[in-house]
């Protein structure tokens, strides 16, 4: 009896109907069974939204532009529109936007990474329905609901979010172009490719060739159209992708913020060399030449470790020797109740590996960065549990349609999805990933709809007969194989998991195999057992992963992580030390990498009485006052909008302002205070004479010069204690 329960294809010519009822010609189940994929995506990326943490860096911005226009549209770090962030602003537009409409929290700055997730899984399904059926993309979308990455990705204030929506629905106007061969869809392509950009920069146009080979293969128009076309949505793409960068250039300099991460104060060389030039410093790639801060100066972003079996990790030297990790940006998601007790103490994590390579692009060799770095278990357990399964799927999709009239839709989705994954991976193979995994939400994309497509694909294939029958256990075996490996890596976390997929794997794989075509037991629902055994030792691993969700212990890291990330740490987890006692559990090593990315946007007593002393006595001054880094500014800014002048940019090394330009501020009553010193919770080394390791760049510059010229205001004054350890504040210039 043949089984074709995965037979649907996708329904031509239905209308428009309402959203809870499922289409003619599609099973009874499929609008419903997408509508719980919706509602577990909105459940995972909403659960304890409400506990949510600022990360200071990115909130700070946003905090910045709700208060004024220019702020928003600069991406201005602070209220005073001094210095922008180190990064287009476009990711910042929505939760900007949702701050100003719902009010300044921590949870006004997730949702909108909510919204754009539980979108980008509604686009995949979509863009897999029409290209290979209505299975498939149920397929497809429990695959990507489950991804460990995906889950923290929209759960988490970063750029990616809005990158990865807007890629999608650059693939799904990509697909219809390719289709009908119009120009229309195409040019719509281009605008969101170059809306990515906004996000995400020079990343976005990794997926141009994907985009452009399936149009340029399959389109059923004459070449010459569909080189025309290709080159008027490549106007379209760069004119989007420019214009930021463009209206900044042709903006004074003297009325608009310095662009961070620069040394000449250009948007481009932020996008090409800060941004872009620089991850690739590990391949002899120097960005020295653009007018940026090269990696080798910049040590706010390189370095840092996994979170341990149970948490965040510790802070690890990077390619300077400067101990910290970048931000993870934003607002560090939702997070259970534990996860909020703790917000003061910080988290913990496990220590770098003994014996683990530095490289000059930072990061371990083998872990964090290196060619290997995507089959490691930090990235891997997050993003990669279905690579073998997609690898199958992509390879035999291209080559089963051999023969195939050149626009044959089904060859086109897997040279889509195909390239997409592969020059992904490429590029991050390549380039620095650093603590950054919620880079990898742009890799799951495609290992979900080639997951999806490739169940169907391969089963149809298992059901047929002949030699293409094994592709379908094969691949589970495979997949199986690594999944029980990876899981195995992290004997602290579910030790029954990694022989729970074994077991389902290979009573999958037997299963098959006794229901192949010609077979007595051929067909049924043994068949259909196998069918069900595949589909759950593909999905149990990453589910566990992604479950971790709910686990106040494990909650989601400020890089976008769910669950454990470095394996064979012992029991060690995140959260306050009343749960992890209650456990029975210890954290590893030393204070973690991550206690500065979270904040609840408070001021201590400290810093109130300090803010309140400065402003008191701020009189026609433009800035309360000045900080020697952005981190001792940053909860002045979070927690009171306040108009306070970084110095350095988030490196600690751009040049802003310079020593003169800062002395003439001074000269002009425009800053009659300066809050030096303090340390740094991550990024760049606190500016100062007392830290040698800072090197000599203008903010230390400028801490001298306030140290030996400016009088110390005793902390009796504004209350009798300094707002942080190691910081002073100093009063300068006339009457100091």
């Amino acid at each position: 009896m043949a089984t074709n329960v995965l037979d649907a294809a996708a329904p031509t010519g239905a209308g428009r109907r309402t959203p809870w009822k499922t289409p003619a010609g599609e099973p009874a189940y499929a609008r419903p069974a997408l509508l719980l994929l919706t509602a577990l995506a909105a459940l995972l990326y909403t659960w304890g939204i409400g506990h949510s943490q600022y990360h200071t860096f990115y909130a700070d911005a946003a905090r910045s532009m709700t208060q004024s226009w220019k702020a928003f549209f600069y991406g201005s770090f602070d209220p005073g529109n001094s210095i922008t962030l180190d990064k287009t602003p476009g990711f910042l537009w929505p939760q900007a936007l949702s701050a100003r409409l719902l009010g300044f929290h921590p949870w006004t700055l997730t949702l909108p990474q909510v919204l754009e997730g539980v979108a980008s899984l509604l686009v995949l399904y979509r863009l897999v329905h029409r290209w290979a059926g209505t299975h498939a993309a149920l397929v497809a979308g429990a695959a990507f609901l489950v991804t460990p990455v995906a889950v923290g990705l929209f759960r988490t204030s970063v750029e990616d979010p809005a990158f990865t929506l807007c890629l999608l629905l650059a693939a799904e106007a990509t697909q219809r172009a390719a289709r009908a061969g119009r120009l229309s869809p195409l040019l719509q392509a281009g605008f969101w490719v170059g809306a990515a950009f906004q996000a995400k920069m020079l990343e976005a146009w990794a997926v141009l060739p994907a985009l452009a080979l399936v149009h340029l293969v399959s389109a059923p128009v004459a070449l010459r159209r569909r080189l025309a076309h290709l080159g008027l949505a490549a106007l379209v793409t760069l004119a989007v992708s420019a214009s930021w960068m463009l209206a900044v250039t042709l903006v004074p300099a003297k009325a608009r913020p310095y662009v961070d991460g620069t040394t000449d104060n250009s948007a481009f060389s932020m996008v090409v060399g800060y941004n872009f030039l620089n991850r690739f410093a590990s391949l002899g790639v120097s960005a020295a030449a653009t007018g940026s801060v090269s990696a080798t100066q910049g040590a706010g972003h390189r370095g840092g470790a996994a979170r341990g079996a149970g948490g965040p990790g510790a802070a690890v030297p990077d390619a300077t020797g400067h101990s910290g990790t970048r931000r993870g940006a934003g607002a560090t998601g939702a997070a259970g109740p534990a996860r909020h007790a703790h917000r003061a103490e910080g988290q913990r994590g496990a220590a770098a590996p003994e014996g683990a390579t530095y490289r000059a692009g930072g990061g371990f060799g083998g872990a964090r960065d290196g060619w290997a770095k995507m089959f490691g278990p930090a990235l891997a357990a997050q993003t990669g549990w279905f690579y073998p399964f997609a690898a199958v799927a992509a390879g035999c999709g291209v080559l089963w349609r051999r023969g195939r009239p050149r626009t044959d839709a089904a060859r086109a989705g897997f040279l889509l999805w195909g390239t997409w994954l592969a020059t992904y991976f490429l590029v991050f193979s390549a380039g620095s990933v650093g603590p950054h995994t919620y880079y990898m939400g742009v890799i799951a994309v495609p290992l979900a709809a080639l997951t999806g497509a490739g169940t169907v694909r391969l089963w149809r294939a298992h059901r047929a007969g002949g030699r293409r029958a094994w592709a379908l256990p094969g691949a589970v075996a495979a997949t199986t194989a690594w999944s029980a490996y990876l899981a195995g890596r992290f004997p602290s976390f579910l030790p029954w998991l990694a022989p729970a997929v074994a077991v389902l794997g290979s009573a999958a794989v037997v299963l098959l195999v006794l229901t192949r075509p010609g077979r007595p037991r051929a067909g049924g629902r043994l068949a259909l057992g196998g069918l069900a055994a595949s589909l759950a030792a593909l999905l149990a691993a990453p589910t566990a992963w992604a479950a971790q969700v709910f686990d106040p212990a494990y909650g989601t890291a400020g890089m976008g992580s769910v669950g454990p990330t470095a394996p064979d740490r012992g029991p060690a987890r995140t959260g306050t030390p009343g749960a992890q006692a209650a456990r029975g559990r210890t954290t590893a090593a030393g204070p973690g990498a991550w206690g500065g990315i979270a904040s609840d946007g408070g001021m201590s007593a400290a810093q109130r009485r300090l803010l309140d002393y400065t402003r008191a006595h701020q009189g026609s001054a433009r800035y309360v006052f000045a900080t020697t880094n952005w981190n001792a500014a940053s909860p002045y800014i979070l927690a009171a909008g306040a108009q306070v002048l970084p110095l350095g940019g988030f490196s600690g090394q751009v040049p802003f302002p310079t020593p003169a330009r800062f002395r003439r501020l001074v000269a002009d009553g425009r800053v009659r205070y300066v809050l030096a010193g303090g340390g740094a919770r991550f990024g760049p080394p606190t500016a100062g004479t007392a830290n040698p390791a800072a090197g000599k760049t203008a903010a230390t510059r400028i801490a001298d010069w306030v140290a030996s010229s400016c009088a110390e205001v005793p902390a009796a004054a504004y209350g009798g204690t300094a707002a942080a350890p190691g910081q002073t504040l100093y009063r300068c210039g006339p009457g100091q």
